[in-house]
């Protein structure tokens, strides 16, 4: 993603526990945006106005900023990190960032998911710049079904609907054609 950086994420010498050094810290770094996002204070609120259950562009960026830090570039999207992007999606009622968090959640997802089912993954840098669509339908056979069942479970029964992330899951089991799919209203349950 490309996004110019806010001012305040440009500042991480100030904030040394939102520069990651690994996947861990990187899902620690996740959880203090998402106490930013429920307060609206904190470290990734500084210098701006910021709503406590708001979402907006420079909390996407931070959230992009640390997911593809160098440190953890080129590994793959871990299952904390994932779960923290869930929490933040969570945590936030209203959202000023143009979907933006959206598609980085699917994405960070998609390549969690892929990673976990045993296939190799680009670097974040890319597979969270990219469509979706040009880099994860060609993981979509090999995603397992452990890691749909985790994803719909993420999903169900929360309060925001990710039209992104929905889209995706119904792409890897549409190319995956797995026992899942008698799951499917449970699902997809969840966005209707």
């Amino acid at each position: 993603m490309s996004a110019a950086l806010p001012k305040s994420a440009q500042m991480s010498v100030e904030s040394p526990s939102l520069e990651p050094s690994c996947c861990d810290t990187a899902a620690h770094a996740l959880s203090i945006v998402r106490d930013g996002v429920i307060t609206g204070e904190g470290p990734t609120t500084k210098g701006r106005v910021h709503f406590s259950r708001s979402l907006d562009a420079d909390d996407t960026a931070w959230c992009t900023r640390i997911l593809t830090a160098t440190a953890v570039n080129d590994q793959p999207v871990s299952r904390a990190e994932a779960e923290a992007l869930f929490e933040i999606n969570e945590a936030a009622t209203e959202r000023t960032d143009g979907g933006r968090f959206d598609d980085l959640l699917a994405k960070a997802v998609a390549h969690y998911a892929a990673s976990a089912s045993g296939v190799k993954v680009p670097p974040r840098n890319v597979a969270l710049a990219q469509e979706i669509e040009s880099w994860a339908p060609s993981y979509a056979s090999r995603v397992n079904s452990e890691m749909l069942e985790w994803i719909a479970g993420q999903m169900r029964g929360k309060r925001h609907n990710n039209r992104r992330l929905m889209a995706m899951v119904a792409t890897f089991l549409g190319a995956t054609a797995l026992p899942l799919a008698g799951q499917l209203p449970n699902v997809f349950d969840i966005g209707m």
